[in-house]
Formats: C-alpha cells, sequence, structure tokens
C-alpha cells in the first residue's frame, strides 16, 4: 500500500512507522491556540514585540536587583513607591507653576481582564499536566510516567545549586523564548520529538517483555455487583 504525504502513519510496533505531520505530545491545535490564544500568547509568541520585550527587561532587572544587588524585598517596594509619590509630586507642583500639563493617573492601571486570561491559561494547563501525570501514574502512560520522574528528579538536583528565585527568572525565560522558539521552527521539533518518542516506546518494549512480563502476577478477582 502506497503511503500519501502529510499523513499520520504509526503500528503497534513504531519501529519501521513514519509519522509526518505529528505534533509534540499528540496535540492538534497550533502553538498559539494551545496558549490561550489571546494577549498571552501575543506576549509568549512575541506578536506584540514591546510588551514582551518591557517583561522581559522588568524580570530581568528584578532578577538583578534581588539576586546580584542582594536587595531586600520589603526594601525594594518601600524605595520604589517612595521614588513614585516624590515624582508624581514634584511634576504636579511643577506643573502648577510652570503651566505645563499636570499628570494623569489612570482610574485603573491594569486591567482586571488581563489577570483573569493568565490566570484561566495557567489553571488549563495545570490541570491538563497534572490529570496526565496522575493517568501515567495509573499505569495508562509509562514512557510519560517515566520521564516525569526523571524531570522531576533532574529538577530537584538542579534545585541544590539554584535559589527559588533563579529558578523562578529560568521558568520565565523559557516561557519567553521556548514557545518562540518552537513556533518558529515547528516542523524540526516534532520531527526530532517523534524520533525520541519511538526509540522511548522501543526501549519500554523490550524492557517490558524481557523483565515486567517475566514479574509473576497473582489471578484477578472479578468485582462483586450488588
Amino acid at each position: 500500500m502506497s503511503r500519501k504525504p502529510g499523513l499520520v502513519y504509526s503500528s503497534d510496533s513504531d519501529d519501521d512507522g513514519v509519522i509526518h505531520g505529528a505534533k509534540l505530545f499528540g496535540r492538534e491545535r497550533p502553538i498559539y491556540h494551545v496558549l490561550g490564544g489571546g494577549k498571552v500568547a501575543d506576549v509568549l509568541l512575541w506578536r506584540n514585540i514591546y510588551v514582551s520585550a518591557g517583561l522581559l527587561i522588568a524580570m530581568t532587572g528584578i532578577w538583578f536587583l534581588f539576586e546580584v544587588v542582594e536587595y531586600n524585598f520589603v526594601t525594594l517596594l518601600c524605595h520604589i513607591s517612595i521614588t513614585t509619590l516624590l515624582v508624581i509630586f514634584i511634576w504636579r507642583m511643577a506643573a502648577e507653576i510652570f503651566k505645563f500639563p499636570p499628570p494623569m493617573v489612570p482610574q485603573m492601571i491594569l486591567h482586571e481582564n488581563t489577570f483573569k486570561q493568565v490566570a484561566s491559561t495557567a489553571h488549563k494547563g495545570f490541570n491538563h499536566f497534572l490529570s496526565r501525570v496522575l493517568d501515567s501514574a495509573c499505569g495508562r502512560d509509562f514512557p510519560f510516567f517515566f520521564l516525569t520522574i526523571i524531570c522531576l528528579y533532574i529538577l530537584s538536583v538542579i534545585g541544590n545549586y539554584f535559589s527559588f528565585l533563579n529558578l523562578l527568572y529560568l521558568g520565565f525565560i523559557c516561557l519567553e523564548t521556548l514557545p518562540f522558539l518552537y513556533e518558529r521552527f515547528e516542523e524540526d521539533v516534532d520531527r526530532l520529538a517523534g524520533k525520541i518518542s519511538r526509540e522511548i516506546k522501543r526501549s519500554y518494549r523490550k524492557f517490558d517483555s524481557q523483565f515486567l512480563n517475566k514479574i509473576p502476577r497473582g489471578p484477578v478477582k472479578d468485582k462483586k455487583i450488588r
């Protein structure tokens, strides 16, 4: 049977099957819609370059102040508040003396919808990841289960050498760069991820046939229906 390009082919063995068009993590939607398809996705994929760059600069500045300068959070917050109040006060007094427009303080600085969208996207992503991890722990996806264990162990080792703020900043850098790079090199990443996934499945099937299947199991009792 001839194979047409652009279709997804798979088999139980997955040893010789070539998967065309398979997406990372088995997703079917574009990465933009996976990230929420709104302002959050625009920021993470650098479609709103000014906001994305501003967030990156702000987070870098915060990381520099806390990790390099070793500022205390309360002290920094008070100093920023004092500076902001002094600037507004001096601007207001100078505006009355020199007759130029006074500072315009907006009634709503941060919109409520932005917080709701960020919280909703984080909530959906965390729930999806947690449900998949729990399903894999129940034996539905052993490769993903072992991969999760390995990643958590690596993260625990990294946590011994980095502070929480460094890990938080590293995670933010990954959020600002990895989705953008993945969208640009999506086909190459999906192709490489498919090869790695097939290799992991092949290794697991070999381990299962040589070791797990040889473990004696007791008879399975039928559940009584009341």
